[in-house]
């Protein structure tokens, strides 16, 4: 037989198989209103593990053995989608978060670092510089006071656009039950800062954030005698060097922070990403999400086995859910299993991701929603 007689038997077998589908769902609808009555769960991993067994024993060889069981792995991952829809409006009213139109923006703010830092610019920048604003020391300390009511807003750095995630806060949003509620961006400017009479000449010694000292590679590769010394803040490294007073220590950080502490700008602009921006979350431990919010974070794990996250990730798909960022922390007692922290286009109240979720909620391990903003 030719090519052309070849497709059309191809032609023949796929309308059948086009309507052998159509029944399969159709009786799948079905099984989905069961379930609904009588409050049973859609996925059951026992009955399609045992399914996949059984249609492999029927192939007829080792390679279309492998075949059946991919085939039918995505006809009951369909299956289970359709059934996610059909429960979602039931599974709406699980969902413990309330709409809000704006923010409390009386209230208490806090965020890491001293006096001039980005954190304290993203803060003003998102509450206005009226903001009832307090800093701590650490990352942790912001988060404990939103746990103990001191503050109702805490305001993190996340990720820069050059030196990517702050790890730190990865983990946190993992441990505490808080909540984004909003986001700032911050175009960072990271200029050499220090006392009067300070040139770069004299300086031996400069201090930092290690993400800004890493920023700043090409600038400082032309000092290579500097010492490099890390410190938890910008602010931080700005403040020792102005109440040192010393001429051989200097300070990158923000023309802010040389403003707070009157220190010299002896360069700006020496990080070497003219677009480096660092992106700032708002945090509350109230579960609440602004009525016109965009984006969606969450996080969750999956088995530790083939194929476990690439099946979670085709509810996004299926449900035309547009995933911005992915990665991934190691689950804490557990070598080699992670926790996979994701950010997609949507609102709460859209029914496709109240379907979406309602998938991941069955599917996955620890789902917790990070926050709607």
């Amino acid at each position: 037989m030719d090519l052309t007689e070849l497709r059309g038997q191809l032609d023949v077998v796929d309308a059948e198989l086009v309507r052998l589908f159509e029944k399969r769902m159709e009786i799948c609808g079905e099984v989905a209103e069961y379930k609904k009555e009588t409050g049973r769960k859609v996925y059951d991993q026992a009955r399609e593990q045992e399914k996949i067994r059984k249609v492999r024993a029927q192939a007829s060889n080792p390679f279309n053995e492998k075949c059946m069981e991919e085939l039918f792995m995505q006809l009951m991952s369909m299956s289970r989608k359709m059934q996610y829809s059909k429960l979602a409006e039931t599974r709406e009213r699980r969902l413990p978060f309330i709409a809000v139109d704006a923010l409390d923006t009386s209230a208490y703010v806090v965020y890491q670092g001293a006096e001039g830092s980005y954190s304290q610019a993203a803060t003003e920048a998102y509450f206005g510089k009226t903001a009832k604003i307090m800093n701590v020391e650490t990352f942790r300390d912001a988060m404990l006071a939103l746990e103990e009511g001191s503050a109702a807003f805490a305001v993190l750095p996340i990720e820069n656009s050059t030196a990517g995630i702050v790890s730190e806060i990865y983990d946190l949003l993992a441990e505490f039950e808080h909540f984004i509620v909003g986001e700032q961006m911050i175009r960072i400017e990271h200029c050499l800062l220090g006392v009067e009479g300070t040139t770069e000449e004299s300086i031996r010694t400069v201090y930092s954030h290690p993400q800004s000292l890493m920023q700043c590679e090409h600038f400082l590769r032309q000092h290579s005698a500097w010492e490099q010394i890390s410190m938890k803040n910008n602010a931080f490294a700005a403040r020792k060097v102005a109440e040192e007073k010393d001429i051989t220590q200097a300070a990158i950080a923000g023309a802010h922070a040389a403003e707070a502490y009157g220190l010299q700008i002896l360069k700006r602009g020496v990080n070497q990403a003219g677009n480096n921006t660092t992106r700032f979350i708002i945090v509350s431990n109230q579960k609440i999400f602004l009525k016109n919010a965009g984006k969606i974070s969450l996080c969750f794990e999956v088995p530790h086995e083939s194929g476990s996250l690439y099946h979670i990730l085709s509810h996004f798909i299926y449900n035309d859910l547009n995933m911005t960022k992915i990665e991934s922390r190691p689950v804490e007692g557990r070598a080699w299993e992670y926790r996979f922290f994701l950010d997609f286009d949507g609102n709460l109240a859209d029914a496709a991701v109240r379907n979406a979720l309602c998938g991941l909620r069955e599917e996955t391990r620890n789902l917790r929603i990070l926050g709607n903003y």
